[in-house]
């Protein structure tokens, strides 16, 4: 029979995406079958399964850290949060509807079921699966028809595994909070606790386990350190946006506006994690930086809600002055989308705004359609030739005089649009810059040497460190009985 365990958090963004990946690294490094698994997620960072459909870029990375195929069924439902129409539903990889949260609320039953469905293909295939939570279970408002933590946990019979953020503090309080105000049918599933992101010397704890024991009679198996190497891994949680938005000291500036509905940041991931490189994400009410050489206009899941976003911050005029100074500019997916004369939305797909004027960077429009993009590709880059790879997740069609510079050649057709001098140019085409390569080029053409890392290995000597360090700080006898 499959094992498996789940790690529900006392909050949001304690530290369960990497733990989970972690210890799915570590169950492999033992030579298990082991598998990711997120019954809801909730986020713009999507990924392409390999067997077709969307699912969160978390499990993506879990899946690469288990050494297996991702799946849709690792995460069988995700929420894309959109402007005032609620999220985008989508179930197994495909779009399913849209809701806002009270709707939502009412539709749990039924994806209940699909869940339930996935977590039985997922187990099928494997010696164990690792579960992550969403949010924390001690919000017994949303108890009822939960499908995200002690509603799955209760119904597929998992034990649960409880982490704590001791860097945020509290960490006691909200353990033993969570103690106290959980039903005894949820209560009974809590196995013990892991306390994640522990700084100095973590026999000052000692005392903090004792009481944590006294209060709830749970045991502690484990203390994790603040884990360095996760920083060089890909974050899904929006939040790390706002850590992210100083900057650094790199010889390269490149700045990110950060709109409302971004989506899948982490294209920048490569690129920030070169030394010479500094990418700045700019927060709503902050300028775009007038040293930037570089601006990159991201992903969107609401691209003309973003659009009238990104003029009411004023960084329309902070874009055009960038192009005056000679800056350059390149936009990714929404982003592209952005760049074009017109974005029309004739069907309201994205809100009630039927047609919005872009930028005018580009010789394009776009016309939003029902129908999604949702695949991994291979590219090759026009200007020089580098050789691309990635994915796409979109909605729309975009065409215009641009368009016949294209940005790149994918899946053998023509992506994107570039403007007559080069320097601004936009795409479909998410993850190029994980092309070391192109990454190599890019840096090139803005005078830096042009000698990059290699990124695919360092996120997997990063999965690899995450997992040496949880088999050194975890409880040996908890880690034997979980891997069997």
């Amino acid at each position: 029979m499959t094992k498996a365990i789940m790690l529900q958090g006392t909050g949001s963004d304690v530290g369960k995406t990497v733990l989970v990946a972690g210890l799915c690294r570590l169950a492999a490094n033992r030579g298990l079958s082991v598998r990711p698994f997120k019954s809801q997620n909730m986020s713009n960072n999507a990924a392409v399964a390999d067997d077709g459909g969307e699912i969160g870029r978390a499990q993506w990375l879990q899946s690469l850290a288990a050494r297996v195929p991702s799946s849709v069924h690792m995460n069988p439902v995700l929420l894309k949060p959109q402007s005032e129409f609620g999220s985008q539903i989508i179930v197994q990889g495909k779009v399913w509807g849209q809701a806002k949260g009270r709707d939502y609320q009412k539709l749990k039953p039924v994806l209940l079921d699909h869940v339930m469905q996935s977590f039985a293909e997922i187990s099928a295939e494997a010696d164990l699966v690792i579960v992550e939570g969403a949010g924390s279970p001690a919000e017994i408002n949303l108890r009822a028809g939960d499908i995200a933590n002690m509603g799955f946990a209760t119904r597929a019979g998992i034990p649960v595994v409880l982490v704590g953020d001791i860097d945020r503090g509290g960490v006691i309080a909200s353990l033993v909070g969570t103690h106290t105000i959980l039903p005894a049918e949820d209560r009974a599933m809590i196995s013990g606790y892991i306390i994640n992101k522990f700084r100095g010397d973590v026999s000052l704890f000692d005392t903090g386990i004792d009481a944590v024991r006294r209060f709830t009679g749970w045991p502690c198996f484990g203390v994790v350190p603040w884990l360095k190497q996760a920083s060089r891994l890909p974050a899904e949680d929006s939040v790390v946006l706002e850590r992210l938005a100083r900057g650094g000291h790199g010889v390269l500036k490149i700045a990110v506006p950060v709109f409302s509905r971004i989506a899948n940041f982490d294209d920048l991931d490569p690129l920030r994690a070169e030394p010479d490189v500094d990418v700045v994400f700019v927060p709503a009410g902050e300028r775009l930086p007038a040293d930037a050489q570089l601006v990159v206009l991201p992903g969107s899941k609401s691209t003309v809600s973003d659009l009238m976003d990104m003029r009411a911050q004023g960084w329309d005029g902070d874009l055009l002055a960038h192009v005056r100074r000679g800056g350059r500019v390149l936009g990714i997916c929404g982003g592209y989308q952005m760049l074009g004369r017109k974005v029309h939305d004739p069907l309201g797909i994205e809100g009630h705004a039927t047609e919005v004027a872009g930028l005018g960077l580009l010789d394009v429009e776009t016309q939003m359609a029902p129908e999604k993009t949702v695949r991994n590709s291979v590219a090759t880059a026009v200007a020089d030739g580098s050789p691309l790879c990635g994915y796409q997740i979109h909605l729309g069609i975009t065409e215009g005089e641009d368009c016949g510079r294209p940005f790149a050649i994918v899946d053998g057709k023509p992506d994107g649009a570039m403007s007559a001098d080069g320097r601004i140019a936009g795409t479909y085409l998410h993850g190029m810059f994980a092309s070391d390569i192109y990454r190599s080029r890019l840096l090139q053409s803005f005078g830096l040497s042009g000698e990059t890392s290699d990124y695919r290995a360092g996120v997997e000597k990063a999965l690899d460190d995450v997992a040496a360090e949880l088999q050194a700080c975890l409880d040996r006898r908890w880690l034997d009985e979980l891997f069997g």
